[in-house]
């Protein structure tokens, strides 16, 4: 798969909070069609990357291009999905039905005042059928699985039809099943649909034959364009600060440190 145009365009970027480092001179792209996943230790700054690249944070100094245009001038918010950490962990109590939760995904590019129209109505059913949550549509969100209500969390950042998907680590407190049909799901979408999509997780050995780049972040930042070689057993020792052991998916064969 060749990829031209860079979605996210990452140039020297540095965040200090309070005389502290938490990214520094970090430069990558992110292109169309790619399946990028973040690793690295808690508190290394993947989740504060990717808020900072969504100009939910600001940095403290570097530059950040979306679709070629500087963050402070990127007005097209629909094409980016985003499901923060620990979105789908929702309060049972909550009076909302799983399809009310699309929906807000759908209005919520639209502003708070818009209309709910047929063409919406359309892209809600079709991110919930991607998604294989349509069949739950009228129950209440607070009666799901974790894995279903992951999936309808998924839907919603679908309903604006984005280009890109930024996941950050949405498999927490989900069963092994759900996962698994999570990442099929996901493989789906990057290779039939061509959706782009941006994971931050701690399991990338099960999606290491889906993805196509490999960044570590740990304050800096490690690109590494063929994951299916991964990282050295002692690179993954350095960047997580313990002895690490590295598991070649489907081949059930360990790697000997």
């Amino acid at each position: 798969m060749e990829f031209k145009l860079p979605i996210f365009d990452v140039r020297n970027l540095s965040l200090i909070i309070r005389e502290h480092t938490i990214l520094h001179s970090i430069t990558l792209q992110i292109f169309e069609g790619e399946y990028v996943a973040i690793i690295g230790p808690n508190g290394g700054g993947k989740t504060t990357f990717v808020r900072t690249i969504l100009g939910l944070q600001k940095p403290t100094s570097g530059e950040i291009l979306i679709y070629s245009k500087p963050l402070d001038h990127f007005d097209k918010w629909e094409k980016i999905g985003y499901v923060p950490q620990r979105a789908a962990l929702i309060d049972k109590g909550f009076p909302a039905t799983a399809m009310d939760i699309v929906k807000m995904g759908r209005l919520a590019k639209k502003g708070f005042f818009a209309f709910y129209n047929a063409k919406d109505k359309k892209m809600v059913e079709e991110a919930m059928k991607k998604m294989n949550v349509w069949q739950l549509k009228d129950r209440l969100i607070g009666e799901l699985s974790g894995g279903e209500r992951q999936r309808v969390m998924i839907a919603r950042a679908l309903a604006s039809n984005p280009s890109v998907l930024i996941l950050d680590e949405p498999n927490t407190g989900v069963d092994v099943v759900s996962q698994r049909i999570f990442y099929e799901l996901l493989r789906e979408l990057n290779k039939n649909e061509g959706l782009t999509i941006v994971f931050i997780t701690h399991d990338v050995g099960v999606i290491a034959d889906d993805i196509t780049k490999l960044v570590t972040i740990n304050q800096k930042a490690q690109v590494c364009i063929d994951p299916k070689e991964m990282m050295s057993c002692q690179e993954m020792s350095d960047l997580y600060g313990i002895e690490a052991h590295l598991l070649q998916n489907h081949a059930h064969k360990r790697n000997k440190c």
